[in-house]
């Protein structure tokens, strides 16, 4: 990547990085319940939390701080990354509308003394990093919780800032 300042930055659109980073997106998931996968309002596109899964099956089992290291862990944020961003496109239509993610929240099933959620929550940040460029890093929160849904050990939630609906990408 270009620097600037001695900063990292990324010119180009999301969708051409994919391609730059062999990134091919999953199927978006389904549902698993009464609701919808993304919400649109104003300038802001709401998705909702998103597992490492695929084909509904999770692809990364086990409770932090019990059974899985933080490399799986960081591994399963990213595939609930990708998820997310497959949502993302299958609502707008393109990656290129997103000028950036404005928030991502990480949930992680974690025992009582596992302390290691930001290494975590880093396989989700790096990924997007890596596609939207580091002069549009995100706020983020991470925290441990005791079960999340189809018992896995991270969920992703994002919030994207995005370009109202253009000739092409309605």
């Amino acid at each position: 990547m270009p620097a600037l300042n001695g900063k990292e930055f990324f010119v180009g659109s999301p969708n051409s990085r994919l391609g730059e980073l062999g990134i091919v997106l999953p199927n978006p998931p389904a549902p698993l319940g009464n609701y919808v996968e993304s919400s649109e309002t104003a300038n802001l596109l709401f998705l909702t939390g998103m597992l490492p899964v695929a084909n509904r099956k999770l692809t990364v089992e086990g409770r932090l701080g019990k059974d899985l290291s933080v490399t799986q862990a960081q591994e399963g944020a990213r595939i609930a990354a990708l998820n997310a961003l497959a949502t993302a496109q299958k609502h707008l239509g393109s990656l290129d509308r997103i000028k950036k993610l404005v928030k991502l929240t990480v949930h992680l099933a974690t025992t009582a003394e596992f302390t290691e959620h930001a290494r975590v929550a880093d396989g989700a940040s790096d990924l997007f990093v890596q596609i939207f460029g580091s002069q549009h890093r995100h706020a983020r929160v991470v925290f441990g919780v005791q079960s999340l849904p189809l018992g896995a050990p991270v969920m992703v939630e994002t919030i994207f800032e995005i370009e109202r609906g253009r000739m092409g990408n309605l």
